[in-house]
């Protein structure tokens, strides 16, 4: 008889009525049953901590008003009773101090990007990480989609031959009108530099771009040249970016990241072309893939169980057969279930195979300051290196 693991207790410091991404992770963590909320420090107001934690239907024991006494409390508590991985979805600011006590107390962390408010802030975290021998995992979710590793796997199986080119961009529309000014409070702490960082849009959504890019051509930026921009006044981080980029291993990219670009909702796309042909990956479609070869015509690869054309790990991340849509949610459930794995099966280190990790978020931060430095420079291009 086949007894079934018990599920991973996890707690959530964030995500308070209102929060919407923390509510996107209490879904994604728990589709494939495999995580119970058991405790969290979910707002500083009290009566928004209360009213979660009992929409939530945790006991009034579980909800702290604050995340260090979370960290305090649940650490006294027998071994099979506490929470186990924390769950960081509050704004910039507290990513790396939370995530650091977290892990000297022994619990593994999940967290919200960027990883730190700055690289400084970020390699002293990384320092934590490495010593505390529990694992570490950032939600870069467009890196959970199953069509995603296909791409990359079509890379690095040379497909495409050769990757000379890259193009990936991310538009959106919802700061196109002085949001923060109108009382939202998602658009006011983004654009705080001691809540939100260095970079606005940037650090935002261009973070994800960049990421994308990377982990698809599997290679990294080398140098960038950035032009950043502010278009609502009186706006004090950026709200539009777009920069040339140059790969280790040749390929010329461009990256276009923008939240004033009205009507859009969100389409991160990429494209990325070798001298064999190229591939295109659209967020707002996800279960397709399109796959141009020279002298041939255009094929669609479509995502689903099942489907003979498809590498091992696109089809491990798939639930549903083909036709049947799967989208952010079942992408961000991809690194939860990867955590999982790796949580159950007690991995040594702090890199959860699957998910991206402190590594990936040093490589953001590193294109937050080196994209802001050459901007403000004189250099036509900046060398993007993961130091101060």
């Amino acid at each position: 008889m086949n007894v079934a693991a018990p599920k991973i207790r996890m707690g959530f410091v964030g995500g308070g009525e209102g929060a919407f991404i923390a509510q996107a992770h209490r879904q994604a963590a728990g589709l494939d049953g495999r995580f119970e909320l058991v405790c969290g420090a979910f707002s500083r107001d009290a009566q928004n901590n209360r009213q979660t934690g009992e929409a939530l239907g945790l006991p009034a024991s579980r909800c702290y008003s604050d995340w260090r006494l979370m960290i305090q409390a649940e650490r006294a508590l027998p071994a099979e009773q506490r929470m186990e991985l924390v769950v960081i979805v509050t704004p910039n600011h507290l990513h790396a101090p939370v995530a650091s006590e977290a892990l000297s107390a022994g619990f593994h962390v999940f967290s919200e990007k960027p990883a730190a408010l700055n690289l400084a802030e970020l390699l002293a975290l990384k320092a934590v990480v490495e010593r505390s021998h529990r694992l570490y995992g950032l939600a870069h979710t467009y890196l959970g989609y199953p069509m995603v590793w296909q791409a990359r796997d079509m890379v690095r199986s040379g497909v495409i031959g050769a990757v000379r080119k890259v193009i990936v961009e991310y538009p959106q529309g919802w700061l196109s009108q002085d949001m923060a000014g109108q009382g939202n409070k998602q658009a006011a702490w983004r654009d705080l530099p001691e809540q939100s960082g260095l970079g606005g849009c940037i650090g935002d959504i261009g973070t994800h771009a960049f990421s994308l890019a990377e982990f698809v051509a599997d290679q990294p930026v080398h140098q960038l040249s950035a032009m950043l921009g502010v278009h609502i006044e009186g706006r004090q981080l950026d709200d539009d970016a777009s920069m040339l980029f140059r790969m280790a291993d040749g390929a010329s990219g461009v990256l276009i990241a923008s939240q004033v670009c009205a009507g859009e909702e969100n389409p991160l796309k990429i494209r990325i072309y070798g001298d064999k042909g190229g591939l295109e990956w659209r967020q707002e479609e996800p279960a397709s893939l399109i796959h141009r070869a020279l002298d041939q015509p255009l094929r669609v690869l479509r995502s689903g169980i099942g489907q003979p054309w498809l590498c091992e790990a696109a089809s491990r991340r798939m639930r549903l057969p083909a036709g049947h849509p799967e989208g952010y949610l079942e992408a961000m459930a991809n690194l939860y279930g990867d955590f999982a794995n790796a949580i159950r099966a007690e991995v040594a280190g702090h890199d959860v195979p699957g998910v991206p990790g402190i590594d990936v978020g040093l490589r953001g931060m590193a294109f937050i300051e080196t994209a802001i430095a050459n901007h403000r420079g004189d250099t036509k291009w900046t060398e993007l290196v993961c130091t101060p």
